[in-house]
């Protein structure tokens, strides 16, 4: 099952969540693609927020439903009461404090209990809520589905740039090394009177050169593994390398247009400005229901009972009936809503079209680098082979005097360049091809593994500093549990 068609029918919305990750449950093995991608899937903090983000969308539907479904209501209350009444009157003749008083004081307890019961007949607003959810529910399920294609890619390309700078490293480390028996073969040379110091100098210039980039690699190799790190929340000691026989081809098919029509028609980002595009016209429909009358049907019972001397017995008391209200005027706030509805569809409508045109520019320029990438890798290879020639015929002119050591040291640097440039652009072809099925919706647990087949046993191994603690490092890395619902 290709994860590049999104359907949002509602028998496919949870196998959107657990295909992924299900098609990356394997044996435990050495670290490669696969394995790594199963890690992020299971570990990567952003996609795992995007997850409960559907969940959480897919919960408010069920919220703006239950409003259309019976709501029953009970209440009631217990009351402790203290009455105390003092009454006096005047008499004609009697003087003031010969009143005749009357007093009474009196303490009883009442109990009410009241239940009501309401079932809407027509709201128009409630069924517009209910229907704005689900279609944020569809957009969701595209949002989710680009957040794991780009997990897909984020860590496939950083992958691939650990072994693009492992190369580049042993490429530099090479380079010291040739330049390094060149520094001391100018030494030796000078100290017999065979050359000049400013030989010499020119070999030390070109070895403390190579030995700086030689560090900057070493640099370049760590933040790699960092970045993978990041993404997975795990470290790795080593990872497999890429084989010399990976195929380096057009993508299939060949045609352009091709995986321009699989964008427009396929990648989520696209599809979840299409959606936005219906959610805004929803919000209209939602505005304009604000007009229409809302009609109920509704019972209720009442119970209420008192222990007070002067009333003995209970009361109750039952409705059954159909309401109904009308908004007649609203101060102009139903008017402004539509407007303001109105001017977000607009909004949603050129979100789509920039969407899509970006989408469209950045498939034809993918293909354009993959096919590129093709004749660069080639080129790049016979580039080394040159280079090699050069270098040897360098070394022979040198040796009969016809070549100085300057372009002995130039041709060294060339070759070891061209090597660095023959990985780069390898690199750049795998990294591009799986741009590529991004952008076109393709990239998918079938694209992950027919890259991965390309890994030989070969291993690149990245050592701690020393006194670094893995553990600290790996409890700072952890995900931690996810949160327990309603906690």
């Amino acid at each position: 099952m290709r994860l590049a068609h999104w359907a949002v029918n509602a028998p496919f919305r949870p196998l959107l969540l657990a295909v992924l990750t299900s098609s990356f449950i394997l044996p435990a093995q050495a670290a490669d693609l696969v394995n790594i991608t199963r890690d992020a899937l299971n570990n990567n903090a952003a996609l795992a927020s995007a997850r409960a983000e559907f969940s959480s969308v897919e919960a408010a539907s069920d919220v703006a439903s239950g409003a259309l479904l019976p709501q029953v209501n009970a209440s009631g209350n217990v009351v402790h009461n203290q009455q105390y009444e003092s009454q006096s009157s005047s008499r004609a003749g009697q003087s003031v404090g010969s009143n005749a008083a009357g007093v009474s004081d009196d303490r009883y307890n009442t109990a009410s209990l009241t239940l009501e019961a309401t079932q809407a007949l027509f709201n128009a607003v409630t069924r517009q809520e209910v229907n704005q959810a689900e279609r944020q529910i569809d957009q969701q399920v595209y949002l989710l589905a680009a957040t794991e294609q780009q997990l897909l890619i984020d860590v496939a390309s950083a992958y691939f740039d650990i072994l693009r700078a492992h190369e580049v490293l042993e490429a530099r480390l090479a380079q010291e090394r040739a330049i390094g028996r060149q520094l001391e073969q100018a030494r030796e040379q000078f100290e017999v009177g065979l050359i000049a110091i400013t030989e010499v100098e020119e070999a030390r210039a070109s070895f403390d050169q190579s030995r700086a980039d030689r560090i900057a690699a070493e640099s370049n190799l760590q933040v790699a593994f960092e970045v993978l790190e990041q993404l997975t929340g795990q470290r790795y000691a080593s990872i497999d390398a890429l084989g010399d026989s990976m195929p380096i081809a057009l993508p299939t098919p060949t045609d352009r247009n091709y995986w321009v029509e699989q964008a427009i028609e396929r990648n989520p980002q696209v599809l979840a400005q299409q959606a936005g595009i219906e959610l805004s016209r929803v919000g209209v429909e939602l505005a304009r229901a604000g007009r229409m009358p809302t009609v109920q049907a509704f019972a209720n019972y009442q119970y209420s009972d008192s222990d007070s001397d002067l009333v003995s017995g209970y009361n109750t008391s039952s409705q059954v009936g159909v309401s109904a209200n009308l908004p007649i005027y609203t101060g102009g706030s139903t008017s402004a809503r539509i407007r303001q509805g109105t001017f977000q569809l607009e909004s949603s409508q050129y979100d789509f079209e920039s969407q899509r045109r970006t989408t469209i520019q950045q498939v034809r320029s993918l293909y354009t680098q993959v096919s590129n990438n093709v004749d660069t890798v080639e080129a790049r290879q016979q580039a080394i082979v040159s280079n090699r020639s050069a270098l040897e015929a360098t070394r022979a002119g040198y040796e009969v005097g016809t070549r100085n050591i300057v372009d002995v040291l130039n041709a060294e640097q060339s070759l070891y360049n061209a090597i660095a440039n023959y990985a780069e652009a390898r690199y750049d072809y795998v990294v591009n091809l799986l741009s590529l099925r991004q952008q076109a919706g393709l990239l998918d647990v079938e694209a992950i593994e027919e890259v991965n087949a390309w890994l030989t046993g070969d291993e690149v191994n990245f050592t701690l500093p020393e006194g670094g603690d893995p553990d600290a490092y790996q409890r700072a890395m952890d995900i931690g549990a996810p949160p327990t619902p309603g906690a």
